[in-house]
């Protein structure tokens, strides 16, 4: 939600460490937020490799890529960078379905608990750094700040998701509805009301996540659940295809940076 005119942006930036924030980022997101939530779903159940197995395997896969990205690369490589997310989306639906359906914490505590936490994230980033923004994560102090307010972020909004939708039994498509209602307040309180582009971009990306997971649960869920009962494999095949076409896109446009005129969030 900032204008850039004439300049390169983050996308373009070499010392950038995360994409420019432009529609296309906001798809690959909500997409993989939906990955997040059939994925951990499919390998989990569908697959019958169980939540803490799977749970592990991503935290390997989530700590070599961390590894590449602070170690070498040290800066934004899409493939690198959105391989991240999808894993962190995973990652963030299994440790709250973990602690749900097999601890048997309550939504709703749960919920809190990871409120305050990510709370306390933005807290100690901004008193470290004075600036939660993403365009000015250029080093590895900030990224790291970032990087586990993300995997809150999904945390929380798998929780809030399932709160929603099953708990109050709001079901699937109503929650979709709700959440994409409500980042569209947030991009209108934006504009027409001047809230914070920072606040708003943070909003927004919280509320993705269970938007994300409620498209998912509607694909994939029984009808008799609510759901439209497509096979896990379709519904992740083919939202894997896409993210894989635009982040290969935004590979190229990397690859040749070009001055932007755009306004984000």
């Amino acid at each position: 939600m900032q204008n850039h005119t004439a300049t390169p942006g983050p996308l373009a930036t070499a010392l950038s460490r995360v994409p420019e924030v432009a529609l296309a980022f906001w798809v690959i997101k909500t997409l993989s937020t939906t990955v997040g939530e059939t994925g951990a779903d499919f390998l989990a159940g569908g697959m019958g490799w169980g939540m803490p197995a799977v749970a592990l395997i991503v935290l390997t896969a989530i700590g070599t890529l961390l590894y590449l990205q602070f170690a070498h690369l040290k800066r934004y490589v899409p493939a690198n960078y959105w391989g991240l997310v999808v894993l962190m989306s995973v990652e963030g639906t299994l440790i709250t379905d973990i602690l749900v359906d097999n601890a048997g914490v309550p939504l709703t505590s749960l919920s809190a608990v990871f409120t305050v936490l990510m709370a306390a994230g933005f807290f100690i980033w901004y008193r470290n750094e004075r600036t939660l923004s993403i365009h000015a994560i250029d080093n590895a102090k900030r990224e790291a700040y970032y990087w586990l307010v993300i995997l809150l972020a999904f945390a929380l909004g798998t929780g809030v998701g399932d709160l929603i939708a099953e708990h109050f039994a709001l079901g699937y498509a109503n929650a979709l509805a709700l959440f994409g209602g409500a980042i569209a307040a947030v991009w209108l309180a934006h504009k027409a009301f001047g809230l914070n582009p920072v606040t708003a971009f943070w909003i927004a990306y919280v509320l993705t996540r269970p938007l994300g997971a409620s498209l998912g649960d509607l694909l994939i869920q029984a009808p008799a659940d609510g759901g439209l009962g497509i096979d896990m494999a379709t519904v992740n095949i083919a939202f894997v295809a896409v993210i894989v076409w635009l982040v290969g896109y935004a590979s190229l446009v990397v690859a040749q940076p070009v001055a932007v005129s755009s306004e984000t969030w």
